[in-house]
Order: C-alpha cells, then structure tokens, then sequence
C-alpha cells in the first residue's frame, strides 16, 4: 500500500511509520517542514491546497495530526490550539479527498476517548453518546470534520484512543520516573477507570482498519480490559519493582494542572466492541503482560 500520514513524526505517527515501513509498505509524511524523499509539504489550514494532486491514487489517508493534549495546561487560548490545530488539519484532509480524481480508498482519522465524556464505571461502547465538557465536544467537531471525506470511493474509520503504554512516550512515558523512584501512586480516588492499549495493538488496529473494507465508523482503540487507576498504579509498582505508597490527592492535581487534571481524575470504562464484532484480536489483553512487554 501507499500510505500518507498526517502528524507522522508525532508520537504514535513515527511508530505508525515505522510498523507500514517495515511491512513493506510506501509511507509519505506530510509535515509543515521541508523534509525528505518521503515527505510532503502541507499548509493544515483549512483549505485542500496543493494536496488532491498528491492524495489522488494513494491506498490509505490516515490522520494523527494536533497539539499535544496533555503538553501544558488548558488555557483558553490553548484550548483554541487544540481545536485549531484539529479540525483546520482534518478539514484540509477531507477536502483534499473530495477534490481527488481518484481518491484514497479509506481515511484513517484520530479521534480520543475523551469523547464520551466521565462515565465512571458505566461499559463505554461506540453507540454510547458523546459527553459534554471541553474534549468531548472538541471530539465531536473533530470526527465531524473526518465524516465529510466519506464518499462511496472513501471509506472513513474513526480511531478512538485510549491510554497508549509504550516505555519512550506518551502519558506512560511521563509516568515511568516518579514511579521509578518510588513516589508513584494513586491519583484522587484511584476509582477512575483508565482504557489502555499496548502500542502494537495500536498499531495492528490501524493497519488492520485501512485494509478491512468493513470497517467503517467509529472504532474504540483499547485492549478489552480496562481496569481502574489504583489497579493501573499497582501494576506499574509491580512491573518497575518500586513501591505505590504515595497517593496524589485531587485538590494537589487540579492546582498544578487546572482544568487539564480532570481528564486524570475522571475516565470512561471504554470496550473495543466494534473491532472485535468485525473479527480483530488483540495481542495484548491483561495489563501485567502488557507492561512486562515493555521491559519498563
């Protein structure tokens, strides 16, 4: 397949690249910087620009592209980048699609389980509605601006995103160090539930999405198995070999990380139902054996 990957040199896009790559696959990034061979130059703005051209003929359009959710926290004007930075780039993706002659068969397009909003331990499916806070809503905008590429030459599946455990990024990347030296623990109540995947079965569902001419929607990307943030804390304590004895009180989170802190202390029991009715099987489905794969 050819590939383009918008937010390729992002955490989960250079981990998407690199498994394409090593399939055997042609993968084009497109970055906003000149770069090389196998990188394209874009303008996310809003408008399809030079793009149709390039997109036209491609297998797959798979988009990773926005501000880190979790970098700082949520001023207003940053809450303005995080839905800028989103719905601009995705726009620009679905009408460079439309304006193809021959455009891509399916668009792979970032979504977050944030959309459906604190659920505390109701089971989340894709048919739950959306929630109401900030992510929620910028979520729904989001995936309304990917569904505006759906056509019937252009498949469109909606990742989303859980808790992605890898060890050289990501929230679990940001956690390892205060675990490692002892003062990890529980955040707030600890009763929060918090719906991981491992990064292979990341990776394999979105692969898995871009060939499966079934898979269209919205698809729920975590293992099967979410599990709460004191049974998430226990198994990191278990997996470095270091002690969870110092828990982070709520009141503590919400004035280093504002608004930001309720995305930690809130969460969504979220379930793969979808992908698992259309056959897909991950590897990776207990979180001990998760996180020993890692070797943290």
């Amino acid at each position: 397949m050819t590939v383009v990957i918008a937010g390729g040199t992002g955490f989960l896009g250079q981990k998407l690249v690199r498994r394409l790559s090593d399939d055997g696959h042609h993968v084009v990034v497109l970055s906003r910087r000149q770069g090389g061979s196998n990188t394209l130059t874009w303008q996310p703005d809003g408008s399809p620009g030079n793009l149709p051209q390039h997109l036209a003929g491609v297998d797959a359009v798979v988009n990773l592209a926005g501000a880190g959710i979790a970098d700082r926290r949520w001023s207003p004007s940053r809450k303005a980048v995080l839905r800028s930075s989103r719905t601009l780039a995705t726009r620009t993706l679905a009408r460079a699609i439309a304006a193809c002659e021959r455009p891509p068969r399916v668009f792979v397009s970032a979504s977050a389980v944030g959309y459906y909003g604190p659920r505390g331990d109701e089971p989340v499916t894709e048919a739950t509605p959306p929630g109401v806070d900030f992510f929620a809503t910028l979520a729904i905008e989001w995936e309304q601006e990917a569904q505006a590429a759906a056509t019937t030459r252009t498949r469109v599946a909606i990742i989303r995103t859980g808790l992605v455990l890898s060890s050289d990024g990501g929230v679990l990347g940001k956690m390892l160090l205060p675990f490692k030296i002892g003062v990890g623990g529980v955040l707030g109540s600890g009763e929060q539930y918090m719906s991981w995947v491992h990064e292979d079965d990341w990776t394999a569902m979105v692969t898995w999405l871009m060939r499966d001419e079934r898979a269209s929607g919205a698809f729920n990307v975590t293992a099967p198995t979410p599990v709460t943030n004191r049974e998430f804390t226990s198994a990191l304590g278990r997996a470095l070999r270091r002690p969870t004895i110092l828990p982070v009180p709520s009141f503590a989170l919400r004035l280093a990380l504002g608004e930001l802190s309720d995305a930690l202390l809130t969460g969504q029991r979220v379930l793969p139902r979808h992908a698992e009715q259309l056959g897909f099987q991950f590897r990776h489905t207990t979180l001990d054996a998760a996180l020993a794969s890692l070797n943290l």
